[in-house]
């Protein structure tokens, strides 16, 4: 095993996170065939539900065969690919790269690695986010040890990294679900449409994510007075592109763009659906700079 793969476990947890799709109490010590009462799902509910089962999310079972509420089994995922992308600190131009994340999303946690190919000019990179906290890391596990790697703060890039997390189309279906009834269903063009806030650090944001005809959520589009959080994503080939396969959807080409232009085109390799052993712990060093930082704007 590679040092980076063995890193990449000590980085790990087991925690799972779910939360249900539809309310229902289970009663073990009933009948598989008594009648449940669920409460019905509204316009809105049914096109989420719709983009969820798309993609595989949602999954029943429990001991003995009982029937349980359905609980969406999408937490935590890892994928590769390869394509193009242009950053900051690049002149714009867009370069050939590798392209890997691992993400989280309880706690809310996005790692991209970024290793563009020889002789494009661009520097490899790795961008972390976890909650509030974002930061650079000059190998994966920097800062976590004496003497392995640096952690750089990047607080600035926390809403940028959030985002890129919660317009992916799983991020979408959660989204969509916990902002309740201020989800709000249409339909353009003979397309159905969700439109919905998010919160906490991205309060202010409004998502618009399209579905095709199957339920697959092909485009996602962001709005803020706030130009950076602005950004139009698209999604196409859903397939499972996972090794081992677990039936649950992932898009096979990602495009990002800002204010029209494309600043990431990938194709996906691989994307490894069945919850991988990650966790994204924030180095002590991105923990102080934060801390200051809350104290500054508190004087």
């Amino acid at each position: 095993m590679s040092t980076k793969a063995k890193w990449m476990k000590v980085l790990a947890s087991a925690a799972i996170a779910t939360f249900a799709f539809q309310c229902a109490q289970a009663q073990y010590d009933q009948p598989k065939a008594a009648p449940r009462t669920i409460p019905p799902l509204s316009e809105a509910g049914k096109a989420v539900k719709a983009a969820a089962d798309a993609m595989g999310m949602p999954r029943t079972g429990g001991p003995g065969g009982a029937l349980l509420p359905e609980i969406d089994v999408v937490n935590r995922m890892e994928f590769w690919g390869s394509g193009t992308a242009s950053m900051a600190g690049t002149s714009g131009q867009p370069f050939k790269t590798e392209y890997h994340v691992a993400l989280g999303y309880n706690p809310p946690a996005m790692r991209v690695e970024i290793t563009p190919a020889q002789g494009s000019g661009a520097q490899h990179m790795i961008q972390t986010v976890r909650d509030s906290y974002g930061w650079n890391e000059s190998q994966i596990g920097a800062g976590l040890e004496p003497g392995r790697g640096a952690a750089t703060p990047a607080t600035a890039a926390v809403k940028d990294r959030l985002l890129q997390l919660w317009i992916l189309p799983y991020g979408v279906v959660k989204a969509a679900f916990a902002a309740g009834d201020k989800t709000k269903v249409s339909t353009e063009n003979g397309a159905t449409v969700l439109t919905f806030p998010l919160s906490g650090e991205l309060a202010g944001v409004t998502v618009k994510a399209t579905l095709d005809t199957k339920n697959f959520i092909t485009k996602v589009e962001t709005q803020s007075d706030n130009p950076a959080l602005v950004r139009q994503a698209e999604y196409s080939d859903y397939a499972d592109h996972g090794d081992i396969l677990t039936d649950i959807k992932s898009p096979g080409h990602i495009v990002q763009k800002r204010n029209g232009a494309t600043v990431l085109d990938i194709q996906i390799k691989m994307w490894d659906a069945n919850n991988p052993y990650l966790v994204f712990p924030v180095p002590a060093s991105v923990k102080g700079a934060g801390a200051q930082q809350s104290a500054d704007r508190a004087q």
